[in-house]
């Protein structure tokens, strides 16, 4: 970025005033870490670093990484992927966006489209989004049935326990953006020529179906954070916070050689795991 005297940099104070952010979320722009786009850069230099670690001790070992990177329209699951990956080997490291599925593959099992894009050993594979599609985006804009929710809300943890039990290392976060940020993040998509790949038809109506995808957000939560695969939240209206932390927790939740445990330890009021007292206390946008 450019420097000079006649650019003022935007404080977390500013985006606040800009956004309308919550005043929970305000202390999260000025948590642990971020000064600035130099901090930043050095603080996610440092931790891509420990990401390479973490992809040669499992590529030794042959385990088999599995990240789902949920979150309403606009949340930085792109952005966050991105930096991710950014320094992997790209023959272990995938990424998986599946788009609307066929008329074929809507007659099958609704997980089967998924599960040949599973890790296999030595793999780290991040769905940017995943069969957690069925309880957002299908259910609010009506693309399943009462019936199909239904089922899949009960199988979906099952389906998961079989994935850990079959030894698949499954880490699933949401990543939590407020009202304002989303209309100021989905407004800068329309104006950016280099962001309106990302536009789609249902970015068009996310905000007008703002509270049916809180509603469904948080029945998701609590019917399929289990001890086998738990859910952890990620505030993401501040995005480098976001990604610095998820990132963080990403390592510190898996074992590597020469993993620095300081450096790797996420802001527990950046990303923190699901409970229903979360959604009481409203540490999640609503």
């Amino acid at each position: 970025m450019a420097k000079g005297k006649s650019k003022k940099k935007t404080t977390s104070s500013d985006a606040e005033h800009v956004t309308g952010l919550s005043s929970s979320q305000a202390r999260v722009d000025a948590a642990k870490g971020v000064q600035g786009r130099e901090d930043y850069e050095a603080q996610l230099h440092l931790l891509q670093i420990e990401l390479v670690k973490l992809q040669r001790h499992f590529i030794g070992c042959g385990d088999r990484i599995l990240v789902l990177l949920e979150g309403r329209d606009a949340a930085g699951k792109d952005g966050s992927i991105k930096r991710i990956i950014e320094f992997l080997s790209p023959r272990e490291t995938r990424v998986v966006a599946l788009g609307k599925p066929s008329d074929r593959e809507r007659t099958g099992w609704y997980f089967q489209r998924y599960v040949p894009h599973l890790p296999l050993a030595e793999e780290f594979v991040l769905f940017n989004r995943s069969w957690y599609n069925r309880a957002g985006v299908e259910s609010v804009m009506g693309f399943c049935t009462a019936e199909q929710y239904d089922e899949f809300m009960y199988s979906v943890p099952h389906f998961e326990e079989m994935l850990v039990n079959s030894g698949i290392k499954l880490l699933k976060y949401y990543l939590d953006i407020s009202k304002a940020e989303q209309a100021r993040r989905l407004a800068e998509r329309r104006r950016d020529p280099l962001k309106q790949w990302k536009t789609s038809p249902v970015d068009a109506v996310a905000l007008k179906h703002w509270d049916a995808y809180t509603t469904a957000r948080n029945a998701m939560l609590m019917h399929t954070h289990t001890a086998a695969a738990p859910w952890h939240i990620v505030l993401a209206d501040d995005k480098r916070t976001a990604r610095l932390n998820l990132i963080r927790h990403i390592l510190s939740r898996l074992h590597y050689a020469g993993k620095k445990n300081k450096l790797v330890a996420p802001d527990p009021e950046v990303v923190f795991e699901f409970s229903k007292e979360c959604l009481d206390a409203k540490r999640l946008a609503s």
